[in-house]
């Protein structure tokens, strides 16, 4: 299965008291990984965030958790593409250390265009949908 992947190295700050990487953290990981594909597939759509333009909402994610990580891991997150529909997509993270998962998740974005009125939800931008294309692992009618 192909998939976008960003590598990280935990840090400190990244840690808890007992030393392990804070929960929390992971989700901020999917965060990065999917600004770093932004930057580099899709960086027509970042122009339109940084103008107000267009507005990329998380609006679902979640996480299981399988082993412990600690400063200074490699921890490698590998972003596919769940499902595409409408002005929604949904994306699953794997995050491995040494080719080991040691934790999943996944993540629905709400693409949206800003309005005097408000935002209001648009199909998802066709460079974006061309970029995440490669990186579709099936497709499903049901979220």
């Amino acid at each position: 299965m192909r998939a976008y992947r960003w590598n990280h190295v935990v840090t400190f700050d990244e840690t808890n008291l007992v030393g392990n990487v804070y929960f929390t953290n992971f989700l901020r990981w999917q965060g990065h990984c999917r600004e770093m594909f932004l930057a580099e597939f899709a960086p027509g759509v970042l122009a339109e965030i940084g103008t107000g333009a267009l507005a990329l909402a998380t609006v679902a994610c979640d996480m299981e958790y399988y082993a412990e990580c600690f400063a200074f891991d490699r921890v490698e997150v590998a972003m596919t593409l769940r499902e595409r529909r409408g002005s929604r997509v949904r994306m699953d993270f794997d995050f491995l250390r040494e080719g080991t998962r040691v934790a999943k998740g996944s993540q629905t974005v709400a693409c949206l265009r800003r309005t005097e009125t408000g935002t209001e939800p648009v199909d998802v931008p066709p460079e974006l949908a061309d970029a995440l294309a490669p990186y579709e692992i099936g497709r499903s009618t049901a979220w």
